[in-house]
């Protein structure tokens, strides 16, 4: 197919449509409410996606996780300050997991265009202990999208995407892929789990709790094999990048220019690959949009 020309958001948004969702949830707010409406403009014809503003942002995220508990793919998308509002069902999804794919969009907005603060939601995704994907470009919008649907089933968690103001609300050529596979004749429903997982009295809060726990290797194993994250070892002085920071770095010195490089795209942060890079380093800069998340 012919590329076509998106905004970072409606990237992500086109490819949460391929993936197959059943529904789509947000309350609006700038660097994120693109995401929505483009969901809701594309689909308003053919009713095969739901697509419903929310009262809030807890609204939101409780209506999404409810579709994802009936097996279906919901995706929820607000900008970085709403996810303080749904903070109570994001933390909890973590523990009762979810059963059809369940997608987390959160725009950061660095700089505060638009906002009374620049929180990073990186932190949130450490928070709750769940897999954070960072695209750096609008074709890593698109793709990641779409394979987040499919790990947040693979795993049984939500997964986060973390955007910014400069890359949600930039255009760029996107390479776009007809749907494939189980999701290609549109929203599909998985069998129901346990219906007791999800419900966080103390005896079953604790049992998940445990699980959560003992999925963080796996977690980890997933962020240090993924091809996302890109190691290139040359001179002694290493440069660390995230997300669009990626972008701003090379603009500065070049594809080449005798640096070693890593590019961080998914967390947990793959550890191994930061000791490799210092072990073969004398001088490391970190350059990332945001607070300094993994300069810590």
């Amino acid at each position: 197919m012919k590329p076509e020309l998106l905004l970072g958001d409606e990237a992500v948004a086109l490819g949460a449509i391929h993936a197959g969702i059943a529904g789509a949830f947000s309350y609006p707010g700038t660097p994120a409410t693109e995401i929505f409406e483009y969901i809701q403009e594309r689909t308003s014809r053919s009713g095969d996606v739901s697509a419903r503003w929310s009262a809030n942002e807890k609204v939101a995220y409780e209506e999404a996780l409810g579709m994802s508990y009936a097996g279906c793919r919901a995706i929820v998308s607000m900008k970085h300050v709403g996810l303080n509002v749904a903070a109570d069902p994001f933390i909890n999804s973590a523990l009762t997991g979810v059963n059809g794919g369940l997608v987390l969009v959160v725009a950061d907005d660095p700089g505060m265009h638009s906002s009374q603060n620049e929180q990073d939601s990186r932190y949130y995704g450490e928070f709750a202990q769940i897999p954070v994907f960072e695209p750096s470009n609008q074709q890593e919008c698109y793709d990641l999208t779409k394979s987040a649907f499919a790990l947040s089933e693979e795993l049984g968690l939500p997964v986060m995407i973390r955007l910014v103001t400069r890359l949600a609300h930039s255009r760029a050529d996107v390479r776009i892929e007809p749907p494939t596979g189980e999701r290609a004749v549109g929203p599909q429903r998985r069998p129901l789990p346990d219906p007791n997982d999800w419900t966080l009295v103390p005896g079953n809060a604790r049992r998940r709790f445990r699980r959560l726990l003992e999925a963080q290797p796996r977690l980890r194993e997933w962020s240090e094999k993924s091809p996302l994250n890109r190691l290139r070892l040359a001179g002694p002085t290493g440069l660390i990048t995230s997300g669009i920071a990626y972008n701003y770095a090379r603009e500065a010195v070049g594809t080449n220019g005798g640096f070693s490089w890593l590019h961080i795209c998914t967390y947990p942060l793959p550890v191994k690959l930061i000791r490799e890079l210092l072990a073969h380093c004398t001088e490391i800069w970190v350059i990332e949009e945001g607070y300094p998340f993994i300069d810590r």
